[in-house]
């Protein structure tokens, strides 16, 4: 199945569906190859009944403005590229508005499979 994106603007931005306890969302996510994990930001967390703020695990990141301790979430499900991944584990973290996205669509998502990203069609595709 193939997807597309704008191969001549900004960032890929994917559509991703999260579920949660109080239903689920569709988000806008950047691709991020250099993002070894998936974060989404808490807002968008709490939108489908997650508290980012009560949970115990919390993992050391780094971002362009410093090193920050973040919560890990468990979502129930998430779905974007034609895959569900069901209790995935995402880091919550506060986006400024001025970031246009959602979050990011991390490695770990696509670990074990094998992504395309063609510049030429604006084309993603993932098997």
């Amino acid at each position: 199945m193939r997807f597309s994106f704008n191969a001549k603007r900004g960032l890929i931005i994917v559509q991703v569906e999260v579920s949660g306890p109080s239903g689920s969302a569709i988000l806008s996510l950047a691709l991020d190859t250099g993002a070894t994990a998936t974060l989404i930001n808490q807002s968008r967390l709490m939108q489908v009944g997650y508290d980012p703020a009560a949970q115990p695990d919390r993992l050391q990141i780094t971002t362009g403005s410093g090193v920050e301790f973040v919560p890990r979430v468990t979502v129930s499900k998430i779905n974007t590229l034609g895959r569900d991944r069901t209790s995935f584990p995402v880091l919550g973290h506060t986006l400024p508005p001025s970031a246009g996205v959602d979050g990011l669509l991390g490695l770990d998502f696509f670990r074990g499979q094998e992504l395309i990203v063609n510049f030429r069609t604006g084309e993603i595709s993932l098997n």
